[in-house]
């Protein structure tokens, strides 16, 4: 099993641009944008939220075969960290989930705000309603611009991904 380390959940969880690749049976690939991503207790898993207005083909491939990877980047210093699973759980996301996506869209919208694009068009993305994809986490990576980019998380010992 794999369990996502408690200095990455805040990370994970943050303003940070988060892009969802699925496939389908053909092995085409699909990507759409996440609205926001929690990481469950215990840290083996993963929900992420996908604005129901974008998210059809990657719903359906999700129902076809259940893959998905999620990249995390961090506009201000290029960091990112992909994650790969097998959905548990693909639904309507709840009320009291609209929150915690409106958060991420706050924090976004100050993060890309860093690199100079106006606060107002990021609060413009589709974000509500959304679906919640629940994934088992199976593997971690290291995406940020390097000589580790594509290593697995844990092979990157001594320093932060």
């Amino acid at each position: 099993m794999v369990v996502i380390p408690a200095e990455l959940v805040s990370f994970l969880e943050s303003g940070l641009s988060m892009l969802v690749a699925t496939r389908d049976a053909r092995l085409s690939p699909d990507a759409t944008r996440a609205v926001g991503a929690r990481v469950e207790k215990g840290g083996a898993e993963l929900t992420v939220f996908l604005p129901s207005a974008t998210c059809a083909e990657a719903l359906a491939n999700l129902s076809d075969n259940g893959r998905i990877a999620v990249c995390f980047s961090r506009a201000a210093d290029h960091r990112s960290v992909q994650v790969k699973g097998h959905a548990l759980e693909v639904r309507e996301a709840a009320a009291h989930e609209r929150g915690r996506v409106e958060g991420y869209l706050g924090a976004l919208a100050e993060a890309w705000g860093f690199v100079g694009l106006p606060a107002s068009a990021t609060l413009r993305l589709a974000h509500w309603p959304c679906h919640a994809v629940r994934f088992r986490v199976e593997s971690l990576f290291v995406q940020t611009p390097g000589p580790d980019a594509g290593a697995p998380l844990g092979e990157v010992a001594g320093r932060a991904p």
